[in-house]
């Protein structure tokens, strides 16, 4: 059986260029994951902004109808 040498220099530039790339790799995960939190919290207050522009006129709306309607005389009984 034969032994193999720990590195020779082919293994060496092999690692050198893999860590290289490793080192690349991670910097461009490092920008989508900030890229995607951005999207995240952009996403989170278009749904905010969406849910109180439907929820709060309809809260609303009970309290305005009936004043509305007796302005203008309905339900009065002529």
């Amino acid at each position: 059986m034969r032994m193999q040498e720990p590195f020779d220099t082919t293994q060496a530039g092999q690692l050198d260029r893999i860590e290289i790339k490793l080192a690349e790799l991670e910097g461009k995960i490092d920008a989508i994951f900030q890229s995607t939190e951005k999207m995240r919290k952009y996403f989170l207050w278009a749904l905010i902004i969406t849910l109180a522009a439907i929820i709060i006129p309809l809260l609303i709306l009970p309290a305005v109808i009936p004043s509305f309607l007796a302005s203008q005389g309905v339900g009065v009984g002529f």
